[in-house]
């Protein structure tokens, strides 16, 4: 009976060992197909530059030389858990790491502040905004009322622009555009519109003209990034892509462009995106830096001192410097094509035309003071 029953016992053993490695094989080709992660040569370059993996080398000499690392001995993780942050890239008492690229909004956290302007802290950090929805880009109402420019901005005539170009305005999410000029939408991710009215190519089309008024010669690239990207089938993370080859082509056809500024808007609201300077309202500003390139401290040091002045005539104005590597955006922001890259936020989703426009002449009026010193100086 015994035998009997073992016999019977046997079969179901095996076949459920058989089915539950089915599972599993399945499970681990469902995780390596549909997985965001996309194992090229820079990934793998990325995973190791971010991992423990130098803890793990000072663990292996410990093991062998005991005289000359004893403080290390002592304090030594695990070897287990420092080659499973290596391998993985995922650190087990910090989940942010594991959750952070699947919750919008988490691995901002993640974001370095290199100097953080009035108020900055680790709760109204930047916040880039979602993907363009289709929905959002179509047929979309403008509230032509509240495109309306004051009457002494109308008055102002613009001066010709300088043949010599040196700056470079562009907008790698061109269809970030601002509440108040869409009629009806209220959140953030209603915050989408292609008419170049509505969304951050008005703010470089305002900040072109106040330049070309202090004599600085500008190309402001005004294509339509969202149509670009469906057209081509493409995500929106392919977005620094497409932009970058406009880039490369503009400054390969003209050697003396020199300064590459990329607008975008922040989806965080009005309380952290407006400020008051002397009885003006001001859309806030800040600036983000890639650290994923050769270029990335000279980028950095150049964002410094042009917020640095900032502070000194509009303090407050600007939020600050924000570092950002791949596991927070792209990383590297085509600031690797230029030592003077400036990726700038103007305002948020909630800021209106009267804010907006004190912001940007205040940036023209700091920034053409500081081109026309470093002119001076180079001569």
């Amino acid at each position: 009976m015994n035998n009997r029953k073992r016999y019977i016992t046997t079969p179901i053993r095996y076949m459920a060992m058989v089915l539950v490695g089915m599972i599993l094989t399945f499970s681990l080709v469902a995780f390596l197909v549909t997985s965001p992660l996309n194992f090229t040569s820079r990934t793998v370059n990325g995973i190791i530059g971010n991992s423990a993996i130098d803890q793990v080398l000072i663990l292996a000499l410990n093991s062998e030389n005991h005289y000359f690392y004893q403080k290390q001995i002592m304090n030594s993780p695990s070897l287990m858990k420092l080659s499973f942050e290596s391998m993985t890239n995922f650190k087990i008492n910090d989940t942010r790491t594991l959750l952070g690229r699947e919750l919008p909004g988490l691995s901002i956290y993640n974001t370095e502040i290199a100097v953080a302007g009035k108020g900055t802290n680790i709760t109204n950090l930047p916040v880039e905004s979602g993907p363009p929805l289709d929905i959002y880009l179509k047929d979309r109402e403008i509230a032509e009322e509240n495109l309306k420019q004051p009457e002494e901005d109308k008055k102002h005539e613009d001066a010709i622009n300088p043949k010599e170009k040196a700056v470079y305005i562009y907008h790698s999410h061109s269809w970030e555009a601002f509440l108040p000029f869409i009629k009806g939408a209220t959140t953030p991710n209603e915050a989408v519109s292609s008419d170049q009215r509505a969304n951050v190519i008005a703010v470089g089309d305002l900040l072109s003209h106040e330049l070309i008024n202090k004599g600085i010669g500008v190309e402001h690239n005004t294509e339509n990034m969202a149509a670009n990207l469906k057209s081509q089938k493409l995500d929106y993370r392919s977005s620094y892509n497409l932009t970058r080859k406009d880039v490369q082509e503009a400054m390969g056809s003209n050697d003396k462009l020199k300064i590459l500024i990329d607008i975008h808007r922040d989806s965080q609201r009005k309380a952290v995106t407006t400020t008051t300077i002397q009885g003006k309202e001001y859309a806030r500003l800040f600036f983000i830096v890639g650290k994923e390139h050769k270029n990335y401290e000279k980028n950095l040091e150049y964002a410094k001192e042009i917020n640095k002045k900032f502070e000194e005539k509009y303090p407050g104005l600007s939020r600050g410097v924000f570092i950002k590597g791949k596991d927070e955006g792209n990383g590297i922001y085509n600031q690797d094509i230029s030592d003077k890259a400036l990726l700038v936020e103007f305002g948020g989703v909630d800021n209106n035309l009267t804010e907006l426009s004190n912001t940007i002449k205040a940036f023209a009026e700091v920034f053409s003071d500081n081109y026309w010193e470093a002119e001076e100086v180079n001569g």
